[in-house]
């Protein structure tokens, strides 16, 4: 079993920064990593995917201001915010996957307001 470990979310003020982690335990292969923004009312959205090559594929609102990093050895993915917006504010969700798991955390809530 994979059980996923999401901190790091909490209130901001507009341009302000925050870091989210995921850690990832078990002993299933796990080859990608990503977090996903889901706002009230709206589909689950792609903010950042990483390979475990360290390919990175980003949203385009968030390129330049956002960097999702993972520490392999760990099983952790990382995702910084800076320069966060109010439109940034959503429950964000860490998502593994491998050749034989797919797996969401449980959503960490990022609020961006002054």
């Amino acid at each position: 079993q994979v059980q996923l470990v999401e901190s790091g979310g909490g209130l901001v003020q507009p341009g302000g920064s925050l870091t989210l982690s995921c850690a990832a335990s078990g002993s299933r292969i796990i080859t990608n990593m990503g977090w996903y923004c889901q706002a009230p009312g709206k589909q689950r959205e792609l903010v950042a995917t990483i390979s475990s090559g360290g390919s990175t594929n980003y949203a385009d609102s968030v390129k330049g201001r956002f960097t999702i990093s993972r520490d392999n050895a760990k099983n952790t993915v990382y995702l910084r915010m800076n320069s966060l917006k109010p439109e940034d504010t959503c429950v964000y969700f860490c998502k593994v996957w491998g050749p034989t798991i797919v797996l969401w955390g449980q959503g960490t809530q990022v609020t961006v307001s002054s």
